[in-house]
């Protein structure tokens, strides 16, 4: 079989010189054909008028012929006037600009507005300062002469559109209600995404059945903010700092994105700004802790605890490592009581540390147990803490220990503002 002839090479038109943006008049020929008049103007915003001499090449292989054809391609317009466009390409429309974009200075072109309830006012006014891009909204926390919310989000069709967040604080179950109903109807206004920020996964703890007929409240709750109305950029996001149980995330269902941060980057920072932060070792109180913290801090010699019951008595022992003459620092996600936390801490002074700390993210502090930790100056860690950091994720022990040695206060305002413009 004979080869098929080469294709022709392709149609060529003369550039123009120069085409500025001014009123002008372009001729063409005035001839036409059937096929001209039926033509229809891919681009009718660029109306020039001109006519194209084509050759066209049969492509049969028996019969080399060639014919000649002359097309009014552009039919002739009246004068026009052509103004200058953004360039871009014909192939289609440009490509949507990704929320958490950055403009030329590197800020972030995303900007997102930012409820709160009472108690997390404060950390939300910290959270603001943090990046322009975050604007504080107010809502109306009233009630009914019952007791029952009486709940009003001003100005509601103004945020039609916006990325929407909301800073909640489920510190007891008397706030959850009123804060849910806010969670439930803020994706309902037409809002181009919304963000769920909970720092402290209040019923974490409560994730195990051990006898029948227990209840599983960390479940619960997933599930209920798992059936949040979707907005119009899909799924919440739902934020939550070092949750309990790492198995919980699977407690959430398909209409929630759960991002899981950490406060541990804040304590590390703080702890390379110690006079003696080459001397740190890192003490876990239990296994579950070092499960959990371990390879956030691999960088630092590590102590671990475990518990063990003797009778009726859970007694805190040395499983591996050694503090002698070092300054331990004790790591947990969360505190309530503080008593395996003071067990840890009289266990590492009897085998020597010369210092101790302990950080928690979450310090939950029931019936003011914080007053429990003294602070010690120096040369007496069996009864008191160098430093005990906490976070903001509990506001009502933030206010309770605020200035009081030897708590400290690391912010996960930074940390949020981050989250909020992703």
């Amino acid at each position: 079989m004979a080869a098929a002839p080469p294709l022709p090479p392709p149609l060529r038109i003369p550039r123009a010189k120069s085409l500025k943006p001014t009123s002008f008049s372009i001729s063409s020929s005035s001839s036409s054909s059937a096929s001209a008049s039926a033509w229809r103007e891919p681009f009718p915003g660029y109306k020039l008028g001109c006519s194209c001499r084509c050759e066209v090449k049969s492509f049969d292989h028996h019969h080399h012929s060639q014919s000649w054809t002359t097309v009014d391609r552009f039919p002739a317009p009246d004068p026009i006037t052509i103004l200058p466009a953004p360039s871009r390409s014909l192939a289609g429309p440009p490509a949507p600009v990704a929320a958490s974009a950055r403009d030329s200075s590197g800020e972030s072109s995303k900007k997102v507005c930012l409820f709160y309830c009472a108690e997390t006012k404060p950390l939300a006014e910290r959270v603001a300062a943090r990046s322009d891009a975050i604007e504080l909204r107010s809502i109306n926390w009233r009630k009914f002469a019952d007791g029952f919310p009486d709940l009003f989000i001003p100005n509601a069709h103004g945020i039609r559109g916006q990325h929407v967040a909301f800073l909640a604080s489920f510190s007891s179950p008397g706030v959850i209600f009123e804060q849910l109903s806010i969670i439930y109807a803020l994706p309902k206004l037409f809002v181009s995404s919304f963000t769920l920020v909970l720092p402290f996964f209040p019923t974490g703890t409560s994730e195990r059945m051990e006898d029948e007929g227990d209840v599983a409240t960390a479940f619960t709750l997933a599930r209920i903010l798992s059936n949040v109305p979707i907005s119009r950029g899909g799924p919440t996001n739902l934020v939550i700092f070092d949750i309990h149980a790492l198995p919980e995330r699977f407690y959430f269902g398909d209409n929630i994105l759960p991002c899981f941060e950490s406060g541990i980057p804040l304590l590390k920072n703080r702890l390379q700004q110690l006079p003696d932060s080459d001397n740190i070792s890192i003490a876990f109180p239990d296994d579950g802790s070092w499960k959990r913290f371990h390879k956030q801090l691999q960088h630092f010699p590590m102590i671990v605890c475990a518990k063990v019951r003797e009778g009726d008595r859970r007694i805190v022992r040395l499983k591996e490592g050694d503090p002698k003459g070092r300054h331990v620092v004790i790591v947990d996600d969360l505190v309530q009581s503080g008593g395996t936390l003071v067990e840890c801490q009289k266990l590492l002074a009897a085998h020597g540390a010369e210092k101790i700390s302990a950080y928690v993210t979450h310090g939950i502090f029931p019936k003011r147990s914080w007053e429990r930790f003294e602070h010690d100056n120096g040369g007496n860690p069996e009864n008191g803490l160098t430093y005990f950091w906490i976070t903001d994720s509990c506001p009502q022990t933030v206010n309770e220990v605020l200035n009081r040695p030897p708590f400290e206060v690391l912010s996960l305002a930074g940390s949020i503002a981050a989250s909020l413009l992703i």
